[in-house]
């Protein structure tokens, strides 16, 4: 016998969802529920700030994120999804076109949750959707994710990881996913998304581009990995990594390559891109603008262990360990911000390669063992005690991540 209380009967889910813009577009965010039908206890809660975007896109991702709750609960339920929003539900129906391109996104993944047939869609006033209502204001409130799973009534206690799966309890966002670094606690961390600028002549050519100048903007290449990248970043927290929190900050190196991407980034996550001179590329002095071959001609015996032991110095220029420090100083800036966040950084290979090195307590002659390709995404998680976790990312293709 299932939840619906016969033998061959599918268990019924409520989905109540809401979503708001507070300017429309302008700040926004979604809230969503699940109900047990029979009984009307809350099942799970959603909700999440969406930077800056429209109401209906806001109502799309709250419905998105409702309906995935109800089928991680019982993914063979029938589902009523009831909205304040009129064109939601109509367009849901079928019975209005959808012609606004992210809502189209949207609703085809709202579709694809559950089969058509066991999903059907109710119009409610206002006032009773004001738990939903709720959730999303909390949501735009805080600009934090909520994700509680609970259990019903004399059912014991909330829903965790896979039985016995060890570091998967319930946290802010729900269970830890399988493969996550293991915790035994709820502590939630700041989420970095590093992101490296595309292509620029520079890169294509393999000469040393570093923080002393703006240098060369984005090849045509580099603007289609821009905008490669900026698509990646914009399912973070959606169909993509769902226990990460939605982006809501960019962060950008003063460089011209990477200004620029972040501008592609920003364009499509709706939000605005703050400079910091931490997060630029190494410095390489004297080295700078040359290729590997012109710096060992000219500074014979000096790139390899500059590479390798990471405490050398070019003429004028900086260390390895010196891009090291830096980071450590971005790390402890984010913290000191908040967790339970994602911020988007697009930097540069070398101080990719120390954010990652740093995060993994790797020795600084290691990290250049790192691969950073052009566009390339690396996640790094921080923990106010200290600990972190590395997801592996990468690019989604090997021809996007072509280029030095």
């Amino acid at each position: 016998m299932n939840a619906a209380g016969g033998p061959g009967e599918r268990r019924r889910l409520i989905v109540e969802a809401d979503g708001g813009s507070r300017g429309n577009p302008g700040p926004a965010g979604f809230g969503a529920l699940v109900r047990d039908a029979r009984t009307g206890e809350v099942l799970a809660e959603r909700a999440e700030h969406l930077g800056h975007t429209t109401n209906n896109v806001a109502e799309y991702s709250g419905l998105v994120a409702g309906l995935r709750a109800a089928a991680a609960i019982d993914p063979e339920a029938e589902v009523e999804v009831r909205l304040d929003s009129r064109l939601v539900v109509e367009q849901m129906s079928g019975a209005w076109q959808i012609k606004h391109t992210e809502m189209r996104r949207l609703a085809d993944l709202a579709r694809a949750v559950l089969p058509a047939d066991r999903v059907t869609y109710t119009w409610v006033p206002r006032a009773q959707n004001a738990a939903a209502d709720a959730l999303a204001n909390e949501a735009m409130d805080t600009a934090r994710s909520i994700a509680r799973d609970l259990a019903p009534r004399g059912a014991g206690a909330a829903l965790s990881g896979e039985e016995g799966a060890p570091g998967a309890p319930v946290s802010g966002r729900g269970r830890r996913p399988s493969g996550a670094a293991p915790r035994f606690d709820d502590a939630e961390p700041v989420t970095v998304v590093f992101l490296r600028h595309g292509e620029t002549s520079m890169t294509a050519a393999g000469g040393y581009s570093g923080s002393s100048e703006p240098g060369p903007p984005l090849s045509p290449h580099g603007r289609q990995q821009a905008a490669a990248a900026a698509e990646l970043i914009e399912r973070v927290g959606r169909d993509l990594w769902g226990d990460i929190p939605y982006p809501t900050e960019i962060i950008a190196s003063p460089m011209v390559r990477t200004q620029e991407t972040a501008a592609v980034v920003a364009d499509r996550l709706g939000l605005p891109v703050r400079v910091m001179e931490l997060v630029k590329e190494a410095d390489f002095g004297e080295w700078q603008g040359l290729t590997a071959r012109e710096i060992e001609d000219r500074w014979p015996g000096m790139l390899e262990p500059w590479h390798t032991r990471a405490d050398v110095r070019p003429p004028g220029g900086e260390s390895i360990e010196d891009v090291g420090r830096r980071i450590e100083q971005v790390f402890a800036e984010l913290l000191a911000g908040g967790v339970d966040r994602t911020v988007v950084v697009v930097s540069h290979a070398v101080s990719i390669r120390a954010a990652v090195g740093v995060a993994m307590g790797a020795q600084p002659s290691s990290w250049s063992r790192l691969r950073v390709a052009p566009a390339s995404v690396s996640i790094v998680r921080l923990f106010e005690d200290g600990r972190t976790e590395v997801a592996v990312a990468g690019a989604p293709s090997e021809g996007w991540a072509r280029g030095r």
